[in-house]
């Protein structure tokens, strides 16, 4: 009996027994503008769902804010940097996080957990899975902004229109930090203080580039339909031919891309860019379609 108590562990530890099986790894999500951390019909939606789906997962559903109703009004006014701060912070003190998560990022949520993913690499993000999220930013829409005949939104629309890259408006008003005018590709370049940054156009950040290297894979979800989102080829990491602001071009197509600014360029070559196409307007998706696609790359 001594013998076959130590020749166990001794095939384990050469690797022919195997050993249990691996937990799956946590969740974090962040929603996008205008909703929040809880939301019983969005975020609060999908979290209940995916722990149905998937038994004993952990999944923390982002909170900017002591409370629902400042988590978002901070999805309109809090500087990205500062929120993307927090959240660092907010991941490396969760103990349940500390051996790797995958991220799941509504519209705006998806370009700001790739922030995470660029300027945080520990805990390790695993995955990134971008609803909707524009990584080439925007130049008009606003998914779930609370109405569209909101004097909110309409004073958003002004505002951007009529001075995006201005300083104030900058720091404060969040869509501005990744409004991206085709027309003013300079002074977009000199000015966002959030987009330009992470989608290196000041200049090359290695440790940017090697952390967003390091995901498994980066799943980017584009909604076919998209009304809501100018370019909506954004959502696939495409944008605008530079100077015009009629004809898209997609990301390989793109000097981030050709240049390999974050490293795309290899990921897509290694296989680890996922382009998803999904009928329906902005973040409008069916259960059975979440279960069928998403889902999977969680498990």
């Amino acid at each position: 009996m001594a013998a076959l108590r130590v020749a166990v562990p001794v095939l384990a530890l050469l690797g022919l027994c195997p050993g249990p099986a691996a937990a799956t790894a946590p969740l974090v999500i962040w929603h996008g503008m205008g909703d929040s951390c809880c939301n019983p019909v969005s975020m609060g939606y999908i979290k209940k769902l995916v722990e149905k789906k998937i038994p004993g997962i952990y999944v923390l559903s982002l909170k900017i804010g002591s409370s629902l109703i400042q988590d978002m009004e901070n999805s309109f006014f809090m500087n990205v940097n500062e929120q993307v701060s927090q959240v660092c912070r907010q991941l490396a003190q969760d103990p349940q996080l500390q051996r790797g998560y995958n991220a799941m990022g509504f519209s705006q949520g998806g370009q700001f957990l790739r922030a995470v993913a660029q300027r945080c690499p520990a805990p390790p993000m695993l995955s990134l899975i971008s609803v909707g999220g524009q990584h080439q930013g925007r130049v008009y829409g606003f998914p779930r902004c609370p109405g569209e005949s909101s004097h909110l939104c309409d004073w958003i629309r002004k505002t951007l229109d009529l001075g995006a890259y201005s300083k104030a408006v900058q720091e404060h008003l969040v869509q501005a930090e990744y409004w991206h005018d085709p027309l003013k590709e300079e002074e977009y370049r000199k000015n966002s203080i959030f987009l330009a940054d992470i989608n290196q156009e000041r200049g090359i950040n290695e440790t940017y580039k090697k952390n967003l290297m390091a995901l498994k894979k980066f799943v980017m979800v584009k909604f076919l339909n998209d009304t809501m989102v100018d370019p909506p080829i954004s959502e696939w990491f495409g944008f605008y031919k530079s100077g015009q602001a009629k004809e898209t071009i997609p990301l390989q197509e793109t000097s981030l891309y050709k240049e390999d600014r974050l490293g795309l360029q290899e990921m897509d070559k290694a296989g680890k860019l996922v382009f998803l196409g999904v009928q329906g307007d902005h973040l409008h998706f069916s259960e059975e379609w979440f279960d069928s696609t998403i889902l999977p790359f969680l498990q």
